[in-house]
């Protein structure tokens, strides 16, 4: 697919030709895109079938995948359609700008998301092996803790905004802890980790922060090392360099942290909102694992999932694709496709069949700690405060989206005040007995919950090093970026503090 990257405004003199490609092109960010991607992806489905071609950030060509059993073929058959982007034609044409902000999100680096075959078999055995090492029952109970600290903050208050105060920060301070990372680094790693998959100028300072913070992790650990999962990767059988450490670990705190925070806020709002569940959850038949898969159908925390690359000329879903060309996967598109789902207010929570963690040998390998999270986040929640509802009217929420993903912009709730509750020993931080997933047949004051859909860790987010310059074309991540004078001069320079 090969399509100009300068394409005319519609009322320009120079329109291009009848039968062009760039006739039908639209652009997968900005304006419409931003504004109702679920919207778009209906239009383009309408217009192309389960296959569109679109322009990413740059007006960099793509296809997008908007038939459900078309994103399981192109998951499904590496072979095919390969998450190699060193074969990405536009890459190795030049076409593709070093500062591009789709440089961290799709570029080559030294991980498991970024090969196939042998060579990927080896590098996810290293990260399926380290996360199984996880104590489970452990991780539950760091989940409740943070949970707890997190609501005591502002139970006294009778009111707060759930993203800003609860879900933005709970999935990185359990990662923090899962990682033997430093708690002080939190706050900054949740602007990064969201300022990367929002995409924009700010994208590769943001992927350099990242890298700097996890390199310096990998090192330590390396002299140092703890009971943690960065350790284990160090140890593993496998003998993982150091980039590939520190880029496992920037692909399983990205991809963990972005959706997780999503997966949790829209969860609480299907919990406070939605009036379709109103009905289960008078009758208790409505749990909370129920509402976060049908979370995950509707508002799949990455809607759209890069990339893979086209490893030879075939016909694809009614187009023809060329070698190295780039797909991306429309996991919301194909969680909604009309041939799986002809009745989107169908409940459908219990099934797992969605895309939200992708599918194939690339298939998130962290969906089950995304989903602990969010479980014990909710039920933390609602136990503390069981009146908790909507501050405002459910017209007036609104959301920001890129081409990867959709996010809420706030999701301000009421409740009345609560003193922290009191451990043992006198102090905050331990909350009654936890509800066992269910959610409370009766909320005061909810609107009921909704049947909105979010998901988490999908294996392919994280990013490579920006690409250096060569007279030979090269892989979008060659070689490392040089390293920045100083990590405190990176943060004032990026956080501007």
């Amino acid at each position: 697919m090969t399509l100009p990257h300068d394409l005319p405004q519609a009322d320009s003199a120079a329109v291009p030709p009848p039968g062009c490609p760039a006739h039908d092109l639209v652009r997968l960010y900005g304006g419409e895109a931003e504004a109702d991607p679920a919207g778009l992806y209906e239009k383009l489905r309408e217009q192309h079938g389960p296959v569109a071609p679109v322009l990413l950030e740059g007006d960099v060509p793509a296809w997008l995948v908007l038939g459900y059993r078309e994103n399981m073929d192109v998951a499904r058959t590496p072979t095919r359609f390969s998450r190699d982007s060193r074969i990405w034609r536009d890459w190795l044409d030049g076409n593709i700008k070093p500062d591009s902000p789709l440089i961290p999100m799709l570029g080559w680096r030294p991980d498991c998301v970024s090969q196939d075959g042998d060579e990927h078999h080896r590098l996810r055995a290293a990260v399926n092996d380290s996360l199984a090492r996880l104590d489970k029952h452990g991780i539950r109970r760091h989940i409740q803790r943070y949970a707890n600290q997190l609501i005591d903050g502002f139970a006294t208050a009778g009111s707060a905004e759930l993203l800003g105060q609860y879900a933005q920060h709970l999935p990185m301070l359990v990662l923090s802890r899962l990682f033997g990372m430093p708690e002080e680094v939190g706050p900054q790693m949740v602007e990064a980790c969201t300022g990367l998959i929002k995409g924009g100028e700010k994208a590769m300072a943001y992927h350099e922060y990242i890298n700097e913070v996890l390199s310096d992790l990998t090192e330590q650990k390396r002299a140092n090392p703890g009971h943690d999962f960065a350790s284990w990767l160090i140890a593993h059988p496998t003998g993982l360099t150091h980039d590939e450490v520190m880029n496992h670990l920037r692909l399983v705190l990205i991809a963990a942290n972005e959706t997780t925070t999503n997966l949790i806020a829209n969860t609480l709002r299907v919990v406070l909102t939605d009036a379709r569940f109103r009905a289960s959850l008078t009758g208790g038949l409505m749990t909370i694992p129920d509402a976060v898969e049908q979370v995950l159908w509707d508002e799949p925390p990455l809607m759209v999932c890069p990339g893979r690359f086209a490893t030879g000329d075939t016909e694809f879903g009614g187009q023809q694709i060329k070698q190295g060309d780039l797909l991306v996967l429309g996991l919301a598109a194909g969680n909604a496709d009309p041939a799986v789902r002809p009745d989107p207010a169908t409940a459908v929570h219990g099934n797992r069949s969605h895309l939200a963690f992708n599918r194939g040998p690339h298939e998130c390998p962290g969906q089950d700690i995304g989903r602990a999270i969010t479980d014990t986040a909710v039920d933390a929640l609602l136990v503390r405060l069981p009146d908790i509802h909507l501050a405002v009217p459910e017209t007036d929420l609104s959301w920001t989206s890129s081409t990867w993903s959709r996010h809420l912009d706030r999701l301000p709730a009421e409740f009345t005040p609560r003193r922290p509750v009191p451990t043992a020993a006198g102090g905050a931080g331990k909350a009654p007995a936890a509800a066992k997933g269910r959610i409370p047949s009766t909320v005061p004051g909810q609107r009921g919950p909704s049947e909105a859909a979010t998901a988490h860790p999908v294996g392919p987010v994280p990013p490579p090093t920006a690409p250096v310059a060569s007279a030979e074309p090269g892989p979008p991540v060659a070689a490392a970026q040089a390293r920045p004078s100083g990590l405190r001069a990176l943060i004032r320079r990026i956080f501007g503090r």
